[in-house]
This record gives structure tokens, C-alpha cells and sequence, in this order.
């Protein structure tokens, strides 16, 4: 077995550029350059350590003025509903959800619909496969796909990293169209299989307090903020 905190750690600096999230700041990556780090048990220390991955590259914010991106994970042994997610938790009665190896064969449909209406603005538009594949999934990384049923009808995904006491939410997309919260529901279908597989935390990315599509994490508590290097 890898003794991981015996290994380098090399980091590669990405050239500065406008934040995607806040644009009146500049963002800068640091991104893992050693490759017997991107392995499973490898980027099981790194999320524990404040990094995420996008496709095969594993990276975190350095940037060297903003500090908004706070990594984040959830408690899901001691998850405690609010009062609006216990009445989402009831709208989940009503639909069926399945964690899956592969996605379905429709899941493109579903995939560019919600790309072309939420998303036309982003690097993403037009939606496409292969872009989709090199972002979402690693070739090193256990991968499973969440998918989410209204009748027979497949209304969201959330592709999700397994680890051996650890989920990890990538990426969700959904019916733009449904009168559901969508976005929520995959989250609590993921803290709920975290449960049922005996799984203490979910990281849900980066918690950032003055970006509206990512400052949505601390609705699920208990949870825990990276700071200044521990767990809080």
C-alpha cells in the first residue's frame, strides 16, 4: 500500500485570468503535476485536503489575492433536514433513482436541453459528448452516474466520485422545465446513498459565499470548512 504522505507533492501554477465566478477577481489554479497522485487512493488524501479534480487534472484555487473558495464537506452521518429540504425529501416519495455505472442511452437529450437553455453563456454551450466525458469522468477515478426518474421519465443525472467513506458531487444536470428543485434532490439523494452505504461525508465543491450558483452548500449541515488547513 502507497504511503501517500511520503510522496512529493509537485504543483503547477496555471497563468492568472478572470475568475468564472467572480469576475472582478482573478483566478489562478494550482494544479498536481506528480502522476502517482492520480490514483483513487491518492485523490482520497487530496479532497481531504482542500483539492477537486476536473477530468484526469486534480487542482485547487491559489489565487493570490481572493480566498473565496472555501472547500466544504457535508456530514451525512449527522444530516439534519431543514424545513424546506424535509418537504423536498417528501417530493423524492414520488420519484424512482438509481445509481449507475453508465448513463443512460438517452442521457444526451437531457444533457444538451439543459446546457442550451441554463448554460449558453458558459464553456459548455453547445453541448458536447466527448467535452462532457473529458470533464466529468477520470480514468483512475470510480465514477457512478445518479440518475433520477419522474415516472418513466429521466429528469436529472449527478455524476458522483466513490471513495471508501466518501462521495464526491462533479457535476448534475436536470430537466430545466420541472417545477422540481432538482438541483437539491440529487444533493439529497447523494447524502441519502452516503447513509445507507455507511458513508460519513459529501464534498460538494467549493463554497462560495458571494457566487449564487455556488453558495448554495451550507443549506445541508452539519458541516465542516477547510480553514487555515484543519477541518472545522
Amino acid at each position: 500500500m502507497t504511503s501517500y504522505n511520503k510522496l512529493s507533492l509537485r504543483i503547477g501554477l496555471t497563468p492568472v485570468s478572470i475568475c468564472n465566478y467572480l469576475p472582478d477577481e482573478q483566478e489562478q489554479l494550482g494544479v498536481v503535476m506528480d502522476h502517482h497522485w492520480l490514483t483513487a487512493p491518492g485523490y482520497s488524501v487530496l479532497i481531504a485536503s482542500g483539492y477537486r479534480r476536473s477530468g484526469n487534472a486534480v487542482y485547487r484555487p491559489m489565487c493570490q489575492q481572493c480566498h473565496a473558495c472555501t472547500p466544504l464537506r457535508i456530514d451525512c452521518e449527522h444530516f439534519a433536514p431543514s424545513k424546506s429540504q424535509k418537504r423536498q425529501l417528501n417530493q423524492m416519495k414520488k420519484l424512482r433513482w438509481e445509481f449507475k455505472s453508465e448513463l443512460d442511452s438517452n442521457w444526451f437529450t437531457l444533457y444538451e436541453k439543459y446546457i442550451r437553455i441554463r448554460h449558453t453563456d458558459g464553456t459548455m454551450y453547445p453541448a458536447n459528448r466527448e467535452q462532457f466525458f473529458d470533464f466529468c469522468t477520470a480514468e483512475w477515478m470510480d465514477t457512478l452516474f445518479l440518475h433520477v426518474y419522474e415516472k418513466d421519465k429521466l429528469i436529472a443525472i449527478a455524476v458522483t466520485d466513490v471513495f471508501h467513506d466518501a462521495l464526491s458531487a462533479v457535476y448534475s444536470f436536470f430537466d430545466p422545465d420541472s417545477h422540481l428543485s432538482l438541483g437539491t434532490l440529487c444533493v439529497l439523494y447523494q447524502i441519502g446513498y452516503s447513509r445507507k452505504t455507511g458513508r460519513k461525508w459529501l464534498y460538494p465543491g467549493y463554497q462560495i459565499d458571494n457566487c449564487k450558483a455556488m453558495n448554495y452548500k451550507v443549506r445541508f449541515k452539519p458541516y465542516q470548512k477547510l480553514l487555515d488547513g484543519h477541518w472545522e
